[in-house]
């Protein structure tokens, strides 16, 4: 009896002890704000992403394995603006998990921490417009710096034992983010006002940051694939301006950005925006490889 008694204790007090040691589930749409979530949590979180470095943000399979990964969840991170809308919530629902719902305490919408670019009224007959904003504003390591303290602050509430440990990660990481971005603007100064032409409007918040110029867009409308009739129609538009890149992610076709190049006189940039992709392994070497390509 004793000896019984002694084995539930032990077994009561290990128990504890693991749940005082869990991590924090972190599951997060792209890869950089489950890597930002990392570097704020360390030790204390674990972090899953559901798209892919290479993949379309737009359009993600709504895989069974995605739907286990939330019900295991403490804390969801999203883009917001609609970007994951065509996926993201039958996941959620599948998998009846409170915490990661809307309005639950581990919902976190990132879109929420940033000032957003290029809001519209909707209209669809304008292609994928997003009401509340553009969603790629990741790529603007300002909000870089307003994601690590707005996940901080988050996880503070969710995890209150380490709250600390997240502010002091929050910061080390904004310390080490705000050095780079001195050493990326003194890199940038002699290209402020570079003219370029995307494929998507996926590049607004990078190029205010760096001080470019979009002067055109491959697709037609957003989410409109480009046709060729468009193509000669901007490489018209846009002849004489000094066009020096066509910029684009590799999940788009390269066809008809290879043909503008050449007619315009401009060079292809097939780039990464999230991180995983290019090599990258976090979210400041994402940035540094952006500028490098960009600056060269």
């Amino acid at each position: 009896m004793r000896s019984w008694l002694t084995w539930l204790i032990v077994t009561m007090m290990l128990s504890v002890g693991m749940v005082a040691r869990a991590e924090v589930k972190i599951v997060s749409t792209i890869p950089d704000f489950g890597a930002i979530a990392k570097e704020v949590g360390g030790e204390h979180v674990s972090v899953t992403s559901m798209v892919r470095p290479t993949q379309d943000p737009h359009y993600v399979d709504a895989k069974p394995s995605l739907m286990i990964e939330l019900n295991k969840a403490d804390m969801l991170l999203v883009a917001g603006m609609d970007l994951e809308a065509g996926w993201l919530p039958p996941l959620m629902t599948g998998a009846r998990n409170g915490n990661v719902q809307r309005g639950g305490s581990g919902y976190l919408d990132c879109s929420t921490l940033i000032p957003p670019m290029q809001v519209r009224s909707p209209d669809r007959s304008q292609g994928d417009i997003h009401p509340g904003g553009n969603p790629h504003y990741w790529t603007d390591p300002r909000n870089g710096v307003r994601l690590a303290r707005g996940i901080a602050q988050r996880l503070a509430k969710i995890d209150p034992d380490n709250a600390d440990a997240y502010k002091a990660g929050a910061d080390a990481f904004v310390r080490r983010l705000e050095g780079k971005m001195a050493e990326w603007r003194k890199r940038l100064e002699p290209h402020k006002g570079t003219k370029v032409v995307v494929y998507h409007e996926s590049w607004v918040y990078f190029l205010d940051f760096v001080g470019f110029v979009q002067a055109g867009e491959l697709e037609p409308k957003p989410g409109i694939p480009p046709k060729p009739a468009h193509v000669a129609e901007l490489i018209q538009r846009v002849q004489g301006q000094g066009i020096k890149y066509v910029v684009q992610e590799s999940f788009y076709p390269t066809q008809l950005s290879r043909i503008f190049a050449q007619k315009s006189g401009a060079e292809l940039k097939v780039l990464p925006t999230m991180v995983g992709a290019a090599g990258t392994s976090s979210y400041v070497q994402l940035i540094d490889r952006l500028v490098a390509e960009l600056t060269n």
